[in-house]
């Protein structure tokens, strides 16, 4: 019997990683619904240009959401973004999702690609220069600084890592830390200072990004005297850690110390009928083709779970 609202996956957020996934469920014709709490595309969008995606040789975030979108929709998955999911029910042989409208709609399998998003230093100025000076990663962004000043915040190995890794584009490269030694390995500090390209601002933090279109200088505040002096740059990346959207399951499905949903190799979850692909899962590396990978494998897994339900 037919059931209204009923699905064989219901995918859980609508960047790279959940997009895929519907472009693989809709092709193997499964019946698949996306529900984004968000825009299509994720953390994608926020990406001017994407210069390292294979086979294709430039484009913006955006676009190449659109074009997900557009590959998904064309093979028949149906795709809700900018909506509120009030409740879920996901233990069980038949998963619900709730959303804001009252709709409950139904599935036998979850993949739950909610994304994640850096962790920010939520100062002035920071959100209006997203993408326009400030930048989040050093492999998505870097060659555009290529000749330019540039600052680092962060004392971390990724902060140091980075830093040493944008030395290969950037003229000058300063890392901004709040404390007075670095929470990083022992390599990753003597590769940093050994550097020339790079210096050191410690104990101080930014408390303001400056500019008009574009962002061209930044306030640093000396954490022990209070003092704020001004400094020009070209930008601005932020490496003080990462933080996954999985506040909503990680009391359902099992989660590591950092709130990251632990999967198997297949994606599958600690629950049944679950997965998980994308920057929400326990993972080293958070990139637009690593977010694919991870939709495509959570796809491949969740229609042999669900051909095998309907033997």
């Amino acid at each position: 019997m037919e059931r209204p609202n009923h699905y064989d996956v219901i995918i859980l957020g609508a960047g790279p990683a959940g997009l895929t996934a519907g472009i693989y469920l809709s092709r193997a014709k499964m019946k698949a619904l996306v529900i984004s709490e968000g825009v299509v595309g994720g953390q994608m969008v926020l990406t001017h240009e994407i210069a390292n995606y294979p086979g294709v040789e430039n484009i913006s975030g955006y676009q190449l959401a659109n074009i997900m979108k557009k590959q998904a929709k064309n093979f028949g998955c149906e795709i809700r973004s900018n909506t509120n999911i009030v409740n879920m029910q996901l233990d069980g042989d038949v998963k619900m999702v709730e959303i804001e409208n009252g709709e409950s709609f139904t599935s036998d399998a979850i993949i739950i690609s909610s994304g994640g998003r850096s962790r920010t230093l939520g100062v002035e100025g920071e959100d209006k220069f997203k993408g326009k000076g400030i930048s989040y990663c050093a492999t998505c962004d870097g060659d555009f600084f290529t000749g330019k000043r540039i600052f680092v915040v962060g004392g971390g190995n990724s902060a140091l890592e980075e830093a040493v890794s944008l030395t290969k584009y950037a003229s000058h490269v300063t890392i901004v830390h709040q404390f007075d030694h670095f929470q990083a390995f022992e390599h990753a500090i003597e590769e940093a200072k050994k550097n020339p390209k790079i210096d050191f601002i410690m104990e101080s933090t930014i408390v303001s990004f400056n500019g008009d279109e574009k962002l061209d200088s930044v306030d640093i505040k000396n954490i022990p005297s209070g003092k704020i002096e001004n400094h020009k740059t070209d930008g601005v990346f932020v490496f003080i850690g990462y933080v996954p959207n999985s506040e909503s399951v990680k009391d359902i499905v099992e989660t590591n110390q950092w709130g990251e949903i632990v999967v198997k190799s297949d994606m599958s979850t600690s629950l049944p009928g679950v997965y998980a692909a994308g920057d929400s899962t326990a993972k080293r590396y958070r990139q637009v083709t690593t977010a694919v990978g991870d939709g495509t494998i959570a796809a491949l897994a969740v229609s042999g779970y669900v051909n095998d339900l309907k033997k």
